[in-house]
Formats: C-alpha cells, sequence, structure tokens
C-alpha cells in the first residue's frame, strides 16, 4: 500500500498526496490521471464525439495501407477500432484493452456490426501483451495519460513495431487553456516527447488537424 504523504522514489515513479483527479503516481514530473472505468463507456459512443473530436481526420492522417496491422491501445468499447478496421480491410485491427467489461463491449461491436478484422486483446497495466515486430502501427486515443505503467507499456509497444512502424498519440492539449478537459487528461507536447525519448521513440510530426487534440506521430530513433 503506498503511503499517502511521503514522497517515496522506485526507478521510474514517484509517490505524493493524490491532487484533484490525479492518482498521487508521477512519471518524468507528470502525474498519472485516474483511468476511465468501464462505467464510462457510454462517454466513447456519445452522439456528438462525431463533430467535437473529428476522428475521420485523425483516421485519414494516418495514411493506412489495406493490409495494415494496427493496435488501437486503450480500446475501450471498439469506437474508434471500428473506424480504423474500414481502413484496412486486407489486415487487421488489435484491439488492446486492460478491462474485461471493455472486451466483452468490444466483443459486442464486432457481432453487432459483423467486423472480422478487429480482434479483441486483454493486456495488462505493465504490458499490452503483443509479440515483437508484430504491427505496423500502435495508436492510443486520449488513453496514453491515463496509464499506470506508461514506462513499461510503452517499451512493449515499441518492442511490437515492426521495422518502420509507427507510434500515433492523440492527447488534448495542455497548452491550450481553451481545451475545457479535466487538467490531469491534457498533456503538452513537451512532456510527450520527453516520455516518448525515454523509450527509443522521435517525434516524426504533429498534424494539426484536430479542433482540440495534439496528433503526435514517433517513430524510433
Amino acid at each position: 500500500m503506498q503511503p499517502s504523504h511521503a514522497l517515496l522514489q522506485s526507478k521510474y515513479y514517484s509517490y505524493r498526496q493524490p491532487s484533484f483527479d490525479g492518482t498521487g503516481k508521477y512519471y518524468m514530473g507528470r502525474e498519472i490521471a485516474q483511468v476511465m472505468g468501464h462505467q464510462g463507456a457510454g462517454w466513447l459512443e456519445r452522439p456528438d464525439r462525431a463533430t467535437e473530436e473529428q476522428p475521420q481526420k485523425m483516421i485519414a492522417a494516418l495514411g493506412l495501407k489495406s493490409t495494415d496491422v494496427v493496435a488501437d491501445i486503450g480500446a475501450g468499447s471498439g469506437y474508434i477500432s471500428q473506424l480504423l478496421a474500414g481502413e484496412v480491410p486486407k489486415g487487421k485491427v488489435l484491439a488492446v484493452d486492460v478491462q474485461p467489461e471493455m472486451i466483452e463491449l468490444l466483443k459486442q461491436r464486432i457481432t453487432k456490426n459483423n467486423i472480422a478484422n478487429i480482434q479483441p486483446k486483454l493486456g495488462t497495466e505493465q504490458s499490452p501483451e503483443l509479440p515483437a515486430a508484430s504491427i505496423d502501427l500502435a495508436i492510443m486515443v486520449d488513453a496514453y495519460h491515463e496509464f499506470s505503467y506508461p514506462h513499461e507499456m510503452m517499451v512493449g509497444i515499441v518492442s511490437a513495431l515492426k521495422p518502420g512502424g509507427r507510434v500515433v498519440l492523440t492527447e488534448y492539449r495542455g497548452e491550450d487553456p481553451q481545451v475545457f478537459i479535466k487538467p490531469h487528461h491534457k498533456t503538452t507536447q513537451k512532456q510527450i516527447q520527453q516520455e516518448m525519448k525515454a523509450v527509443g521513440l522521435k517525434l516524426l510530426k504533429n498534424e494539426r488537424v484536430l479542433p482540440q487534440q495534439h496528433l503526435f506521430f514517433f517513430g524510433k530513433s
């Protein structure tokens, strides 16, 4: 059980008294956000998400090939996974989540919509459970800031990349006070870059096509 006040140091993490909506667990100076549980799946499926976030612009910016293998890390109920599946008809989407309840929602979506190329996959807090050199792209949509073990998860994701593979993150812009999202659910480019650098990734570009979110593309250094 972690103490509530004393600062403890570990190899990658430190612990302090949690702030509002934070966990009290810090990685490279950033307090990790609380996880949105499966009870919040309805927010992922909200009708106005398409207009608020404009995910189709994100999908278009990915430049996917029809044969690509894409890992949707923190897939939740599969809203983004389904959009990705339409872009890789000869490939597949590995929809990874750590909550069994979300995996069940994913399976229900696949059955309801008869989607053949989404494979739900239960990961752990410290690993996406993906084989080495198995994916062309890993994408995390508003999920990375909630990872309980971001360093270990990213090491696993980097290991899973094929040669030339890419990592894509969307995160609400922490630099923008007009983005009305809880502070711990927003991140800055500076913070994300230093965290990705720690696992051997370099920023390739930040596509500025989304109304509220960064769209980061990373490759191996």
